[in-house]
């Protein structure tokens, strides 16, 4: 059975045994998907990410949770770009590099700060998609919640993959969240989302975990992935884009913060581009902290 290097990195922290992890897979275009899958549920990650050749840009990556394909996702690209750049892959030598990624959902223009030991990754996220309002009563009966505890309605948005951004009033009312497995299905079969390229629920509130921050999210997770996502970066794009179209935020660039309350702090820097009626695109940047690398035996 082949070895492959990998490295292990903290997504949208400084620092280890914070923000959300990934396991980086080096040179994986032979790893089988289905072997790409056992891995992530051997890690009890959220998600691997696996490097592979690109004919569209400077490199190509594959992102897994633990039974699907994700078409794009942000820690793992922030991992990723970060394990490159750690391995001499991107040159860091003039503080800065500017490449492109080729991600299931297509190509993303990334920008890299700092130094290999201490990157800073920049994406930008595809304009935004926006799909179906949803029910406010149906969403926060999924969560244990009232539906007075939902600000507007919640609404389908994607900037490479689609999550349920769904605003609630309060900390106190994210915090109480809890996931009913059964009411989830229940509205993944009844309102038009289901499908592999819908993802659950994004909770969000307006003032951050911090001072530092001026958003505070969740996402819950139900079986095979793990309960709760540390941060999540797409859906971070997802957020922000939602937040600035329908004027619940005043400023296109601000701090979002998940992940406190799991005790991995994450914090990501957020920039909307363009008016709230014509968003084209989302920057979505954090730092990577590195925890451990070597060979992984799979085949």
């Amino acid at each position: 059975m082949p070895d492959y290097d990998f490295d292990w990195v903290d997504a949208f922290t400084d620092r280890p045994f914070a923000g959300n992890a990934c396991m980086v897979i080096q040179d994986a275009d032979t790893v089988s998907v289905d072997d790409r899958m056992r891995l992530v549920r051997e890690t009890s990650l959220s998600e691997c990410a696996y490097l592979v050749h690109s004919a569209l840009a400077d490199f190509g990556a594959r992102y897994y949770l633990a039974g699907a394909e994700i078409p794009m996702a942000g820690h793992p690209t922030v991992a990723t770009v970060a394990a490159l750049a750690r391995r001499g892959r991107i040159d860091l030598s003039a503080g800065r590099a500017d490449i492109t990624l080729e991600v299931g959902a297509g190509v993303l223009p990334v920008t890299v700060t700092g130094t290999a030991e201490a990157p800073v990754v920049q994406m930008t996220q595809a304009a935004p998609v926006f799909g179906a309002d949803q029910d406010p009563a149906e969403i926060a009966a999924i969560y244990g919640l009232p539906a007075e505890a939902v600000v507007g309605r919640p609404q389908i948005v994607s900037t490479g993959t689609a999550y349920c951004i769904t605003v609630l009033n309060d900390r106190a009312a994210l915090e109480a969240a809890r996931l009913d497995h059964a009411r989830l299905a229940d509205w993944r079969a009844g309102s038009g989302v289901a499908g592999a390229d819908i993802m659950e629920p994004f909770l969000v509130t307006l003032g951050g975990a911090t001072d530092a921050g001026d958003t505070y999210a969740r996402l819950l997770l139900p079986p095979p992935n793990p309960a709760e996502d540390p941060f999540t970066g797409s859906a971070t794009g997802c957020m922000a884009a939602y937040l600035w179209r329908h004027g619940l935020i005043d400023r296109s660039r601000f701090s979002a913060e998940q992940g406190h309350g799991m005790g991995r702090p994450g914090r990501a820097e957020v920039e909307v581009l363009g008016p709230r009626d014509d968003i084209f695109g989302v920057r979505v940047a954090g730092a990577a902290a590195f925890l451990m690398a070597g060979q992984v035996r799979l085949g």
